[in-house]
């Protein structure tokens, strides 16, 4: 059996005012104009393992959202307790797998996948996911997907490799975010590949791997599993408190013994922040995204969403600017400065704009 994990997590600060904490970007359309990136996530992987496989990882506040949504089925919807990065994440999941289908369920496979990145075509996604499957089921090791850079990106993590090989290559280490200089030798070095975030093996690989690295996280998953087999979610919660607030990277990955990658054959983006749509949706001619009721005269390379139906949103002779408007708020803000709309949702806390 294969399962598909899509991590849907988030506060929805970078997209804000159209994010909030209760809907955050992956709720959002901003790859497809008819579709949440969380619908596309599910679409994407749904041909390949089934509908009864595609669990959504997401946190409680989350749930109501995710489950009305109707993209999963509801039971599949699983909300860890609390936050504990994307280790919690993923140990959550795999004790509620082990509860449900009990220890058979550690021969299946897992693809740990993102909810909030542009990734197309959708068929050779699949291709890409089913080959790394296949690598962790055969080798019992760990694999990722690696998106071959395309500039000197400062914003992503790394994965250096062995040697480019296509049946899945050895990896050496992965690596943080570097700075401008170090990620230029890092892209014309050949070795370094972006870090997509996305991984798969098998139940038994993960556990067996993050024994190794971190045996507590071992036992309390069994413990969860345990506790939630008897219908004793409080025991379950009070076991999960205990597992340390880490990324699977540095918990998992960096210290593990097999780890393979494979080389995406997809487009891919992050879709980090507004800047990001002048790449993920349609540009008029002279550069502009326009969603919504929009009138604009003498506006070049601007993102302008307008999410109100009750409100029109206006602009005149701007360039490089974003310009969003919703029924309670309006933000703009310079291209350049995309990254800091979190400043702001910082500066709102407490309010019911956030």
């Amino acid at each position: 059996m294969r399962f598909a994990v899509i991590m849907a997590g988030g506060s929805g600060e970078r997209f804000w005012p159209l994010s909030r904490k209760i809907r955050p970007k992956q709720l959002l359309r901003l790859t497809d104009p008819n579709k949440t990136m969380l619908c596309e996530a599910v679409d994407r992987v749904e041909p390949l393992v089934g509908y009864d496989q595609v669990i959504i990882a997401t946190a409680p506040h989350l749930t109501d959202s995710i489950s009305q949504a109707n993209l999963v089925d509801p039971q599949n919807v699983f909300a860890e307790p609390s936050k504990r990065n994307t280790l919690g994440c993923l140990v959550w999941a795999t004790s509620t797998l082990l509860a449900r289908y009990g220890e058979g369920v550690r021969e299946s496979s897992m693809a740990i996948l993102t909810a909030d990145h542009l990734i197309r075509p959708a068929d050779l996604f699949r291709k890409d996911v089913e080959f790394a499957l296949g690598i962790a089921e055969r080798s019992g090791g760990l694999v990722t997907i690696g998106i071959p850079p395309r500039r000197p990106e400062t914003g992503y993590g790394y994965i250096e490799v062995e040697s480019v090989e296509i049946t899945g290559s050895k990896v050496v280490s992965f690596r943080e975010k570097p700075n401008f200089q170090t990620a230029r030798e890092f892209v014309d070095s050949g070795r370094f590949y972006w870090n997509s975030g996305m991984f798969f093996w098998t139940i038994d690989g993960f556990l067996n791997e993050l024994a190794h690295t971190s045996p507590a996280s071992v036992t309390v998953c069994h413990a969860i599993a345990d506790a939630l087999q008897a219908g004793n979610m409080e025991l379950a919660v009070a076991e999960f408190d205990k597992l340390e607030n880490k990324s699977i990277d540095y918990a998992l990955m960096e210290g593990a013994k097999q780890v393979y990658m494979v080389p995406a054959r997809f487009a891919w983006d992050d879709v980090g922040s507004f800047d990001a749509l002048i790449r993920t949706l349609h540009q008029d001619e002279k550069g502009n995204v326009v969603v919504g009721n929009v009138v604009a005269t003498d506006v070049n390379n601007c993102v302008l969403y307008n999410e109100s139906e009750s409100k029109v949103l206006t602009a005149v002779g701007i360039r490089d600017h974003i310009v969003v408007q919703t029924d309670d708020a309006v933000l703009m803000a310079p291209l350049s400065d995309a990254q800091r709309v979190k400043e702001i949702v910082g500066m709102l806390q407490g309010t019911a704009f956030v």
